[in-house]
């Protein structure tokens, strides 16, 4: 009796470590991709995005009246940007992006614009979805035949991500950009508008 008793005092003082060794041995909760949540998201996460895709003219102005003759009809446009964000919280992000675009002309000619800003946004989630929400101001440098321009440019955009794993996400990125050309004289002012469309790829850091 005394040798059972003995037993089963040690099996009862053993079993709190043979269950702490078994919770130690569990994979952490990290290596584990299902548990995702908006949470995954904090003060001073980064995101480095690069983006490809093609331009559509939409509406040009001159001198506050409707443009048309802007003959931007080529078949081949496209565009291209890398983005930078800094995230404050898990929603609201700061950043810088450079990007490009070119469209041909009808008479074969080509339209260069190389836009530099300022990003800033806000990102929703829907499970491993995420929904940002941006705005870009800066500097673009136009740049058609001879002639180059120099001046102020804005545009907002949103794009749905598929969140892959806890480096990458895809999606697509969808942007109004406003271009102004604004000179001495105001007969010869442009305010052209472009949607682009592009495919991004995301690496969060």
């Amino acid at each position: 009796m005394r040798k059972a008793g003995a037993f089963l005092l040690i099996l009862l003082l053993s079993f709190p470590l043979l269950y702490a060794q078994e919770q130690e041995e569990e994979p952490p909760p990290d290596g584990d991709w299902d548990y995702y949540a908006p949470d995954s998201y904090s003060h001073g996460d980064q995101t480095f995005i690069i983006s490809l895709g093609t331009v559509f003219p939409t509406v040009f102005f001159n001198d506050g009246k409707y443009y048309k003759n802007h003959n931007f009809v080529g078949p081949f446009k496209g565009a291209a940007a890398l983005s930078y964000n800094y995230y404050l919280t898990s929603h609201i992000f700061l950043g810088a992006e450079i990007s490009g675009l070119f469209m041909p002309t009808l008479g074969d000619n080509v339209f260069f614009a190389i836009p530099l800003g300022m990003r800033t946004g806000y990102q929703f989630y829907l499970w491993r979805f995420e929904f940002p929400l941006n705005i870009t101001f800066g500097m673009v440098w136009h740049n058609f035949l001879n002639n180059r321009y120099y001046g102020f440019y804005m545009k907002g955009g949103l794009a749905i991500y598929f969140r892959y794993s806890p480096e990458w996400s895809f999606g697509i990125n969808a942007n109004w950009n406003w271009l102004p050309e604004w000179t001495e004289d105001r007969s010869k002012n442009i305010d052209g508008n472009v949607v682009d469309l592009l495919l991004s790829a995301r690496y969060h850091f």
